[in-house]
């Protein structure tokens, strides 16, 4: 018999809750059960946080989608193509090399915990395809992002992280946590033969992922993000722009009028999506191997058709 859900959905329209539900455990060992305001790992979800950054860097000039990787960074990684731009790295469509492909075996990640850290994970990989040419899901281009927004402010990508999306959206429980030394009110994730996933996530997040948060968080930042405490809001309008089949900038268009962020790792399920016509959010996590199954598929079921 399949083990129930372990994790948090919560479904809201404006400040009205449609859905509210915490099941399983946080940490199994100690019998401490998830709650509504446990905080867990988002995985990819943090795309969407770090395209923040950098849009908003953009739009106080700081910053131009056309301007070139290598323009920030210098001598470091030369085997990205020359011509890659911010904008290519926001759409997927850098062409660069990996170093976490998804398509292939992802390489064990726990000593990733610096910026230099991820720098060094970066180099050796060789640009696949031609900037702008195709669609390719890329982890390490989002890691160059984070990497050219804390060389162009001046201050750590996890900072800015905080002080340019979490803050203004009024989300306390997001952060970068350490994921082998986890504060209480944080789940724990679990594989499928029962093990923790400590060694199996990066120590530290970064612009790709492993940030940690709360679906009362997602709640909030939907609205902080479409009323332009984020980032402008003619930045909001073009980023909810698809650049390409189903994406825009650091964000998945599923359907028009939709908007989502995902992620999942091992032991780590993320999803939250929102449709600004009828203001409702939708949110799962979940810190076991199955994730969402069908809760996924029933939590679509709240969104009206456009």
């Amino acid at each position: 018999m399949e083990a129930p859900f372990s994790g948090v959905v919560l479904v809201s329209r404006g400040d009205e809750t449609l859905l509210a539900q915490a099941s399983g455990y946080a940490h199994r060992a100690h019998d401490v059960a998830n709650t509504l305001d446990t905080r867990f790992a988002i995985a990819s979800g943090t795309k969407g946080l770090t395209a923040l950054v950098v849009v908003g860097l953009v739009a106080e000039g700081r910053l131009k989608l056309e301007t070139t990787a290598r323009e920030v960074l210098g001598d470091d990684l030369p085997l990205i193509d020359d011509r890659v731009t911010v904008q290519h790295l926001l759409t997927h469509t850098s062409g660069i090399g990996d170093y976490y492909d998804e398509e292939a075996d992802p390489p064990p990640t726990p000593s990733l915990a610096t910026s230099a850290d991820y720098l060094a994970a970066l180099g050796g990989f060789p640009q696949r395809t031609p900037p702008g040419t195709e669609f390719r899901y890329n982890n390490g281009a989002f890691v160059v992002l984070g990497l050219i927004a804390e060389r162009v402010a001046g201050i750590p990508f996890t900072d800015l992280v905080r002080t340019r999306v979490t803050e203004p959206a009024g989300m306390p429980d997001t952060a970068f946590l350490r994921s082998d030394a986890l504060p209480g009110r944080t789940a724990t994730g679990y594989l499928e033969d029962g093990r923790t996933n400590v060694f199996s996530l990066p120590a530290v997040g970064h612009g790709d992922g492993g940030i940690y948060s709360s679906a009362p968080d997602f709640r909030k930042f939907w609205p902080a993000f479409l009323a332009g405490r984020i980032v402008p809001r003619e930045w909001v309008d073009r980023m909810l722009t698809p650049h390409t089949d189903r994406y825009g900038l650091g964000f998945w268009l599923p359907r028009p009028g939709v908007v989502r962020l995902e992620g999942g790792d091992p032991g780590v399920t993320f999803r939250s999506t929102h449709q600004p016509s009828s203001g409702v959010t939708a949110t799962l996590i979940s810190n076991d191997h199955r994730g969402g199954g069908p809760l996924l598929r029933q939590l679509d079921e709240f969104f009206t058709e456009s």
